[in-house]
């Protein structure tokens, strides 16, 4: 048996690397936004309307929206630019860019047709008001590759900087990214439309513009994954695919291929980021920064008297705050984001620009799922203190819009940030093994639990879900058959029946509960199905050779994560991953 202080030192191992687990959803302040005058600038290119996703192959039922046809749709770009000077220079080429927020570039259409492969019905619905017929149409297409402009649309690159690995690296910018506009839908939410790998910006830096099919996918799935299991984050409204070549060395080792290009239209409330600041700061574009500031707090935290003297250390405690419950929900579902620099971080906390981000298999808090990071800089178990050097990074590049006193109660909001998210991590953590009320020994359970998980490898992801599964006599009585696999991993280490007598115990002492209530209300919060790398690239496989079918059922099952699927049963997704998987990599190029 381990001994107390054993317990208490993994206790504070776990707290310091971040390793107690969450899975809520945090409040977000989210404001509304007005009707814009449009402006009409209209351009189109060649499209193979033939070949794309109707509502039957992807298995959506349609449902009447008054959207019928984008003519008539109201996407504007009017309100950023009223509110910011752009770039002076309208030639699209590299360079170093100053006092603007963004540059008007139109995007780069692909020289091959194009083919829409995957549609988010509740995006295209739900957000954006438009019914689901119009994907069908060659207009959605030519609109969603960036062959056509619709009338309002002024399309913008923003310009940001960033920390990368810990580093100030300057200017970043969308590189291959292009804001179409904002929609105001009918509940009065305003969502901004960007297409990713829509062709080269001044932002470019060394880089074609161009995103390639795999990596695509991988976003496509993941930022609605990610909505479904309850996490903020961006959305993907739409992927399509063409046969232009795009050269990539996908592991840095000299090997250069030609993959296929791809676009992804993204949809979030804002696309500011942490380094949107810092590149202003850095910069001393202080009135600028002003400006920028008192527009997000004006348009996404309503909450905040803009006209207040600590507006801005108003604005900062809620980005901790928000930041702390993000990280946190990742880590409840044991989801690395990969590549955790400032200019990926939101300002609105919701999970940003999917690259090489990863799944846990078994639980390793050391788990690296990026390639590209040699020193596991951003392993799973950092992200929490990631997010803090991050936020002092934000910190930062407030400073000059603070005066002496608020720039000491900075400091000190900082300094709550990791109270902040162990308090939301135990709570939520205890949600996950259904634990009710307060007890002191709650987070020595929980530790325990993740060391037995770690020493065993047990999964991660399963092995919450057959704990919300099994019931308590099975446990009691050690019956645990097949089915519960993960389990079973757990149970050959000789310390579990310890576990499982605290872990019953505890459960025993939960007030008005009941067995059935306890599996009913953990199964809504353990998933049954996440997007594992090795599932991304079995879709990835079948990508290549234009089989789109898997990316279809992988966005399909996805959207309800916490329900048992007979086709997801069928594919293997709640199974033992195979072999195959421990040598799947993933890296920054994309």
């Amino acid at each position: 048996m381990f001994a107390i202080k054993e317990l208490k030192h993994y206790t504070i191992k776990m707290m310091i690397l971040g390793l107690i687990w969450e899975s809520t959803v945090g409040i977000f302040c989210r404001g509304k936004s007005t009707e814009f005058e449009v402006v009409s600038v209209p351009e189109c290119d060649s499209v193979d309307s033939n070949h794309f996703t109707n509502s039957d192959r992807l298995g959506y039922s349609k449902i009447n929206r008054k959207g019928v046809s984008l003519d008539q749709w109201n996407l504007t770009s009017q309100k950023l630019i009223d509110s910011f000077p752009l770039d002076p220079i309208k030639e699209n080429y590299v360079r170093q860019v100053r006092d603007c927020i963004f540059s008007a570039v139109h995007p780069e259409p692909f020289n091959s047709a194009v083919k829409l492969v995957a549609v988010s019905k509740e995006v295209v619905e739900d957000l954006l008001d438009l019914d689901l017929s119009i994907t069908e149409t060659k207009e959605f297409i030519q609109f969603v590759s960036g062959a056509q402009i619709l009338a309002g649309s002024v399309p913008l690159t923003h310009r940001y900087g960033g920390h990368q690995f810990g580093i100030w690296v300057g200017q970043l910018g969308d590189g291959r990214a292009h804001l179409l506009g904002a929609y105001t839908n009918r509940h009065g939410i305003r969502w901004e439309l960007q297409l990713k790998g829509s062709g080269k910006t001044p932002y470019s830096r060394d880089g074609d513009g161009r995103a390639v099919l795999r990596s695509s996918v991988r976003e496509f799935l993941c930022s609605e994954a990610l909505n479904y299991l309850g996490i903020p984050t961006t959305r993907a409204a739409s992927l399509v695919v063409s046969n232009d070549d795009i050269k990539r060395d996908q592991f840095y080792n000299g090997s250069v291929k030609n993959e296929k290009g791809a676009i992804v239209l993204r949809v979030a409330k804002s696309w500011f980021r942490f380094g949107s600041l810092e590149i202003l700061a850095y910069s001393g574009e202080t009135e600028l920064l002003r400006k920028l500031v008192d527009f997000i707090i004006k348009l996404h935290f309503p909450l905040i008297n803009v006209t207040s003297s600590n507006r801005y250390l108003e604005f900062f405690a809620q980005v901790v705050t928000d930041t702390s419950y993000l990280i946190a929900q990742w880590m409840s579902v044991g989801f690395a984001h990969g590549v955790c620099n400032t200019d990926n971080f939101s300002v609105l906390s919701v999970t940003l620009d999917y690259g090489p981000f990863g799944f846990m298999d078994f639980y390793d808090p050391n788990s690296v799922p990026n390639t590209s990071d040699d020193e596991g800089r951003y392993k799973i178990g950092n992200q929490a203190s990631v997010g803090r050097y991050n936020l002092d990074k934000l910190r930062k590049a407030l400073k000059s819009l603070l005066n002496h006193k608020q720039q000491l109660l900075a400091e000190q909001i900082l300094k709550g940030y990791p109270d902040l998210y162990q308090t939301k991590l135990m709570e939520l953590f205890k949600a996950k093994l259904g634990l009710i009320g307060h007890d002191n020994n709650d987070d020595y359970l929980i530790a325990y639990l993740l060391k037995l998980m770690e020493d065993t490898r047990a999964d991660f992801t399963m092995t919450f879900r057959q704990l919300s599964e099994i019931t308590q006599q099975q446990l009691a009585a050690n019956s645990i058959s097949e089915e519960y696999w993960a389990i079973q991993d757990l149970a050959r280490h000789k310390k579990f029946s310890y576990w499982i007598n605290l872990y019953l115990s505890r459960l025993n002492r939960n007030k008005l509960d009941s067995d059935e209530a306890r599996k009913i209300r953990m199964e809504n919060v353990n998933p049954r199905y996440i997007l594992r790398n090795w599932m991304a690239e079995s879709a990835n496989k079948k990508s290549e050779r234009s089989d789109f079918s898997e990316v279809r059922l992988l966005q399909k099952i996805l959207r309800h994560p916490f329900s048992k699927q007979t086709e997801a049963e069928e594919a293997g997704y709640s199974s033992r991953p195979p072999s195959w998987a421990r040598e799947l990599r993933v890296s920054c190029s994309s």
